[in-house]
């Protein structure tokens, strides 16, 4: 029963969006203050608030105080997907919402409190920036509040590497922040939601996950956030940590760590993303055989004000493009020269020319996270170099 009253709640929310009342992907008007997080309360008794940044946040009036209480993030996906019964492809994403989520997860109610919010409900392809934005920054108001043990997001896998490390750069609590999601739908035979929300949630109640930075759990596996990297397009286990291996397993819902990031991460990272309204653009530069260097003054004229090379081998690309390169150094637009291996270390090597940077391990989706966010504290190339070392 308490499973349906919390289901119920959570689904009220949502339909009470459409109605008006709150938006779940609503942005703030202009005048609206700590008065937002006024509770409205339904016939049934539950609760909801507005946080911040504008989403609607259900409360369960019946929540049990020996339990942790674990706040959800929807974001769509996969995971939110549905399709023909039974098949696992051509479907669409983000057609459920966090309520029914929530409500897969069976047996979820013995293992935490359950609070919901639907950040939008789209396919992984389609998250902006301005979604990082209200993600990293609802979490960073909720984890204020002492009622609060810990966050689940659930996201589409395509681009789920990229918000993970998108927050463990700009969440500031120590509080556990989970994200997962599924490869097949909702509909699919032996669908894998569930269990990946049900283990994510059990992570996010544990005490064992505070100070770990962003984790993604899946199929098992519990991964950091700055290194972990889709390598399937259609398996179910489908995510890995490449040379560095997973941080632990999940259990029957209990986390067993092995082991642990030692790169800056929340709390001791230096971002600040509560007054940003968007990030700085940055562009991927994809290198291969015959490669047209022209991409790179063509990104120069957009505008980015930073470009990732994903380079050959150990970051490597043609003379055409390093004498390229060298040319935008006049620019100042910073340069990040990665592997499109998406493994191993980038070395120094004179060779290479311009006004550049090297990428590290980090694959070049991940870098481009890290270098929109280095934008917004320097331009300088070697602070810059400094934060691709420590993040």
């Amino acid at each position: 029963m308490k499973s349906r009253k919390i289901i119920a709640a959570l689904m009220a929310a949502v339909l009470l969006g459409s109605t008006g009342i709150v938006t779940a992907c609503a942005t703030k008007t202009e005048g609206q203050t700590e008065a937002a997080k006024t509770e409205a309360t339904n016939a049934d008794g539950y609760s909801f608030y507005e946080t911040k940044s504008g989403l609607s946040v259900t409360v369960s009036a019946d929540e049990d105080d020996s339990l942790p209480t674990i706040a959800v993030l929807a974001t769509g996906g996969t995971i939110a997907g549905a399709g023909e019964e039974g098949k696992a492809t051509n479907y669409s994403a983000g057609q459920l919402d966090v309520g029914t989520l929530v409500n897969s997860a069976k047996g979820i109610t013995e293992v935490a409190n359950v609070r919901g919010a639907q950040v939008c409900n789209v396919g992984s392809d389609d998250i902006t920036a301005e979604h990082w934005l209200t993600i990293a920054n609802t979490i960073n108001e909720m984890a204020k509040d002492e009622e609060i043990d810990g966050f689940v997001i659930t996201h589409g896998t395509d681009t789920l590497d990229e918000t993970s490390y998108f927050l463990n750069l700009t969440v500031k609590t120590d509080k556990p922040v989970v994200l997962t999601g599924a490869m097949r739908p909702a509909t699919a035979t032996s669908a894998d939601g569930p269990m990946n929300l049900y283990q994510s949630i059990a992570l996010a109640a544990s005490k064992d996950a505070a100070g770990q930075g962003s984790m993604v759990v899946f199929s098992d596996g519990i991964y950091g956030g700055r290194d972990v990297q889709k390598i399937s397009t259609f398996q179910t286990d489908a995510f890995n940590s490449k040379d560095f291996g997973c941080l632990g397993y999940m259990v029957d819902g209990v986390p067993h760590f092995y082991n642990k990031t030692v790169k800056r991460h929340t709390t001791e990272s230096e971002f600040d993303v509560s007054k940003l309204k968007e990030l700085p653009k940055v562009a991927v530069a994809f290198f291969t055989i015959d490669a047209d260097p022209g991409i790179l003054d063509y990104y120069a004229e957009s505008g980015v004000q930073g470009i990732v090379v994903a380079g050959a081998g150990a970051g490597s690309y043609s003379e055409a493009w390093n004498n390229k390169i060298e040319e935008l150094a006049s620019t100042g637009i910073p340069v990040i020269r990665c592997s499109r291996i998406s493994a191993g270390y980038i070395p120094h090597d004179d060779y290479f020319l311009g006004n550049m940077a090297r990428g590290n391990d980090l694959a070049p989706q991940k870098a481009s996270v890290l270098l929109r966010l280095a934008l917004t504290v320097t331009n300088d190339i070697e602070k810059i170099q400094a934060m691709f070392n420590e993040y």
